[in-house]
């Protein structure tokens, strides 16, 4: 059962490191040194690597992409995309090639390729992209706002994310599970599952069945 992580330094890919008990591997595949406290060093691997230009991988059976940043992070809608598509697809192919053949992405509520907005239409355009791949089983995963500790990560913050997590907090339980602000871990816990499950062919999971799956 060895697997493969791409985005171990984010929310979601911290969170899917530290529940990993194997019975296999995880290759966490980075683009800088990390520590992830809580991770059984015999159950992974880290391999520092670009992703613009990725070698071989190692042989795996699954394959998680939690790659992502914002616009505003990124600097420009060129560098967005160059990581929330172009990297995610390079990861996917390299990941086929290593024998992967179930595939778990993290995406965004509300993505289509047909939306108005740049990033929602990006990350659409990376689950078509994704789909006409072939993988056995594709999870693609569509949470809310996610709730987890950036500054943890020596991630700049996010203003905007933490107000949004201030005031929804009080009216979680009122707020639809579609969008009602999501824990990193659930959404780990809801992609390590919803792949074990092994479905085949694409299978969206949408926010509110991130909440079920992963509590």
């Amino acid at each position: 059962m060895t697997a493969l992580l791409a985005g171990a330094s984010g929310l979601i890919g911290r969170e899917l490191a530290r529940q990993w008990d194997g019975p296999g591997l995880l290759h966490l595949l980075v683009r800088r040194p990390l520590e992830i406290r809580g991770v059984a060093a015999p159950l992974q691997r880290v391999h520092l690597l670009d992703f613009a230009a990725l070698p071989a991988l190692p042989r795996a059976v699954e394959a998680y992409c939690c790659l992502g940043t914002t616009i505003k992070a990124a600097g420009s809608q060129a560098a967005f995309r160059a990581v929330d598509f172009d990297a995610v697809l390079a990861f996917a192919r390299a990941a086929q090639s290593a024998g992967v053949q179930r595939f778990a992405v993290v995406s965004a509520l509300g993505a289509s390729p047909r939306s108005p907005g740049f990033y929602n239409r990006v990350k659409g355009e990376m689950e078509e992209a994704l789909a006409g791949l072939g993988f056995a089983s594709l999870v693609i995963a569509r949470p809310s706002l996610l709730a987890g500790d950036r500054s943890a990560l020596g991630q700049p913050a996010r203003p905007g994310e933490r107000l949004a997590l201030a005031l929804t907090a009080p009216l979680a339980p009122l707020i639809p599970k579609t969008w009602r602000p999501i824990a990193a871990a659930t959404v780990a816990r809801a992609l390590r599952r919803a792949l074990a499950d092994g479905r085949p062919g694409v299978r969206i999971v949408e926010s509110a069945e991130l909440q079920d799956l992963g509590t």
